[in-house]
């Protein structure tokens, strides 16, 4: 059986549960972390429309791909 290697980010969660592993906690964590990185996404997407790179036209294109579909990189 191999070794799991966690890593920093993971390891702190692990230390912080070690303290309060309540459900209530996992769902304020799980809270936290989904406005984190929405709003992350947001901003870049925003960034991105500002840059011209984004827009109405690109997005059509993108609804038409089915992504399932794609050839994995």
């Amino acid at each position: 059986m191999a070794a799991t290697v966690l890593n920093s980010v993971q390891q702190h969660l692990l230390k912080m549960f070690a303290f309060d592993g309540s459900e209530e906690r996992l769902n304020e964590v799980k809270e936290v972390l989904t406005k984190y990185f929405s709003q992350k996404l947001d901003d870049r997407l925003n960034d991105l429309w500002d840059s011209g790179v984004l827009n109405q036209e690109k997005l059509d294109e993108l609804r038409k791909i089915d992504v399932r579909t794609l050839p994995k990189r």
